[in-house]
């Protein structure tokens, strides 16, 4: 069953265009330089250390990622929004809801791989899962390759279903509207099975990280304790622990963000599912796509403050553009 969709043009649409334009806009604003702040810090951690540690490496991977949502999804939509650039067509749907749909599950499986790797480098010494975490960082690579797999065949529905909401072909009952595209489902059985797809992807990596998560906070404590009891007994603590304590208290503050926030998306995402017909308005799937870009934007903002390794990086290329600016000053002189 098909019907007409007419495009939704009254008094009341530029203003609330505009309103989310502007919504995607402060995303773009906050998302894209702090993304690119925490990629430039480890860059230049590469280039004089000419390594990085596994945990490192995951945390530039997932900015990378975190970049590719906020420049695809928010950056599109606020231009399409004040209608200074408009890749939605045909084409440009199928490709930008693809390469979200991709980088927004690599952001997430990326946050749990996160969580469980700062899980297994705070685990007693001695125990079994320090060759685990050891057997991670070795295949690192192969890892972060399994998971782009995973996500891009996943995300194919994208291109078999996105169309431009500006073509004149009727769309399905089954449709989902996301403003300047729809996502056309040819029936309700289709658009169930892959919506299940689309949750479970995201419910698997979240009851994980939750886990891993508590289990971080059991083994703070414990440590905590520990260090009570040496500090009794006129002991000094490892500056290494606490270092890998900091970044595993990190860890779970990205994990409680990415939880209160793509529980919100997911939650409306199952109820887009139940509507037995396509809605008029992109309302439900705005508010899905901006709770799970604000995650984009605000990890890296944590990350900067929390990160010592970024910071100091940051810090040190602050601090030499004054002097660049000097010496050439006094060149010119």
């Amino acid at each position: 069953m098909t019907f007409a969709l007419k495009e939704n043009i009254n008094t009341g649409m530029p203003s609330n265009v505009n309103v989310r334009g502007m919504l995607f806009l402060s995303l773009t604003v906050v998302g894209v330089p702090g993304n690119m702040a925490v990629i430039v810090a480890f860059l230049l951690l590469v280039l004089q250390e000419s390594w990085l540690l596994a945990a490192d490496a995951i945390v530039l991977h997932l900015s990378c990622t975190n970049l590719l949502v906020v420049l695809v999804r928010c950056l599109m939509e606020t231009l399409a929004s004040f209608h200074l650039a408009n890749v939605f067509g045909d084409v440009g749907c199928k490709g930008v809801i693809f390469i979200y749909r991709t980088s927004r599950a690599l952001s997430i499986w990326l946050t749990f791989l996160l969580s469980a790797y700062q899980c297994l480098s705070i685990a007693p010494p001695g125990s079994k899962w320090g060759s685990v975490r050891i057997l991670v960082a070795q295949n690192l690579p192969i890892v972060f390759l399994f998971l782009w797999v995973l996500h891009t065949s996943t995300s194919a529905g994208a291109i078999l279903f996105s169309v431009s909401s500006k073509n004149d072909t009727a769309v399905t009952t089954s449709a989902v509207n996301v403003e300047f595209c729809y996502v056309n489902f040819p029936s309700d059985i289709i658009k169930e099975v892959y919506g299940a797809i689309q949750v479970s992807r995201d419910v698997v990596p979240m009851a994980l990280m939750t886990l891993t998560s508590l289990i971080i906070l059991v083994l703070l404590y414990k440590h905590s304790q520990h260090l009570k009891g040496l500090r009794g007994a006129g002991h000094a603590g490892s500056g290494t622990c606490g270092s890998k304590q900091r970044a595993a208290k990190v860890v779970v503050v990205l994990v409680t963000i990415y939880v209160v926030l793509y529980g919100v998306d997911n939650g409306l995402w199952v109820y887009t599912l139940t509507v037995r017909h396509t809605m008029s308005s992109s309302l439900i799937s705005d508010l899905r796509v901006f709770f799970a870009s604000l995650y984009a934007a605000l990890s890296p903002l944590v990350i900067i403050a929390s990160n010592r390794k970024v910071n100091s990086r940051l810090r040190c290329v602050a601090q030499e553009k004054p002097l660049l600016g000097k010496t050439a000053h006094l060149r010119s002189i």
